[in-house]
């Protein structure tokens, strides 16, 4: 058998060359990345938490009523780092994918890959008709179609990762994770004064109203940004000094927001441009890829993985994707049945610049209702233990969703101080399905899990 795998640099396609490479098939890897190394490494996850680290320790210093501190980030040697970081991880992703092709059953181009008809695929100036195709490709920014767009500079999440110099003011489109994390980094690492763009009365649709209200207010008071609910943008234009000039639609009437540059943050769209797949049956539309299954919907030989299949967008379910992905092909090709991927929901969104991040793990109490759960919730807010108090960081709140009629845990919802390092916890628990009452109650020093722990208190003794 022999499987050819486009995107081979990245999370996913690593991961499914390291399955195929040790199922000893034919595999033929291609990516054509410059330098190469992946969406996450160069432009995504790691680049954003080295900036927003030098916003979080500049807004505590600055916000600390107990310290005396004059703080400025240094935007040059924040990019310098952050790209002097970033290299050392794409190079040794890049060696990961070396090592594999010095393998006898493993050959790696860096070349562009295109479908020149089904089954075939030009890679440079040679043409390969695998057996399987994984595709891995990513994704890219969204640019919204939004009339002016092309008349205006606009500014992207890669732009700003880049930027050892940032605009005196900016308007925002787009609330959701990319923009959550990136505004309060332009607003206290550039000193940038923000007009944001939120179509609904609060962002974050997974989470509770009372988490959405916060972050409005939190972003409001401590970062300055002006948010304007219940909003959607109907055109921009330049204005006569190089500006832009975006008109917005509200239920009181049309305003107009002048600034100096536009900032995109409107999501991400499958990489599928530029891969051929008009010679072939597949279209690339919504739904082109069975989430489950990772196999395309138009043609049983082609597999993807990653960003590309416009499900998922996180670099650990990437990885995990190519593995599902390359194992599928193994199967089919057995004629084995294939297996279906359906992870427990587990998110981070490093809001307020990682200082108060956003975590959700497992169900919603909604999504635990339309499942067929008796559900019962419990709610917290970060302010009712002292610890976050002593730590100057005591904006936040928390809700656990369990099973009421056996005690399962089924979801976490939480927005606070070191969110994140809980998630792996709660990611556990549910999981493992556990009872919340076998959560053991041992809290010996004043933590920030003790938000936890008053939680799991709340409802066991409900429960019992």
């Amino acid at each position: 058998m022999h499987v050819l795998v486009i995107g081979a640099y990245g999370s996913a396609g690593v991961a499914a060359a390291e399955v195929l490479a040790d199922a000893d098939v034919e595999v033929t890897l291609v990516d054509d990345g410059e330098p190469g190394g992946g969406l996450c490494i160069l432009r995504g996850c790691m680049p954003s938490k080295e900036v927003l680290s030098a916003a979080h320790h500049g807004h505590q210093a600055r916000s600390d009523p107990r310290l005396d501190a004059d703080v400025n980030v240094d935007l040059e040697r924040v990019v310098a780092r952050k790209d002097d970081h970033t290299a050392s991880f794409a190079r040794h992703r890049r060696d990961a994918v070396h090592d594999l092709a010095e393998r006898e059953n493993v050959t790696f181009h860096h070349e562009t890959a295109r479908f020149v008809d089904d089954g075939v695929v030009a890679v440079g100036d040679e043409r390969y008709e695998p057996d399987y195709v994984v595709v891995a490709t990513g994704s890219t920014p969204r640019t919204p179609d939004l009339p002016g767009i092309d008349d205006v500079d606009v500014m992207d999440s890669a732009d700003v990762l880049d930027a050892t110099s940032l605009p005196d003011s900016g308007v925002v489109l787009g609330f959701g994770a990319v923009g959550l994390e990136l505004v309060p980094y332009l607003a206290e690492a550039g000193g940038t004064d923000l007009t944001v763009i939120e179509h609904d009365a609060r962002p974050l649709d997974r989470a509770a109203p009372k988490v959405g209200d916060g972050i409005v207010e939190c972003y409001r008071e401590e970062f300055g940004v002006d948010v304007l609910t219940n909003a959607d943008e109907r055109r921009v234009e330049p204005t006569a000094d190089g500006g832009v000039r975006l008109t917005v639609e509200r239920a009181d009437g049309v305003e107009t927001v002048e600034a100096d540059r536009l900032f995109c943050f409107t999501g991400r769209v499958p990489t599928v441009e530029g891969l051929g797949f008009e010679a072939t049956r597949v279209e690339p539309d919504a739904g082109w890829v069975d989430p489950g299954t990772l196999r395309a919907r138009d043609d049983p030989t082609v597999f993807a993985a990653g960003d590309v299949v416009g499900a998922r967008e996180l670099l650990h379910t990437a990885k995990e994707e190519g593995a599902v992905a390359a194992r599928n092909v193994l199967a089919d090709w057995r004629d084995e049945a294939l297996e279906t991927y359906d992870p427990t929901t587990h998110r981070v969104v490093f809001a307020a610049a990682g200082v108060y991040p956003y975590v959700t793990v497992g169900m919603t109490p909604g999504e635990a209702e339309n499942a067929g759960h008796d559900v019962l919730t419990a709610s917290r807010k970060a302010s009712d233990d002292g610890v976050f108090r002593t730590k100057n960081a005591a904006r936040g709140r928390a809700e656990l969703v369990v099973d009421a009629n056996d005690g399962t845990v089924l979801g976490y919802h939480g927005w606070h101080y070191e969110a994140d390092v809980m998630a792996k916890t709660l990611q556990v628990l549910v999981e493992a399905g556990m009872d919340v009452r076998d959560v053991p109650d041992r809290a010996f020093h004043p933590t920030t899990p003790e938000i936890i722990d008053g939680l799991v208190r709340k409802v066991s003794e409900e429960l019992r």
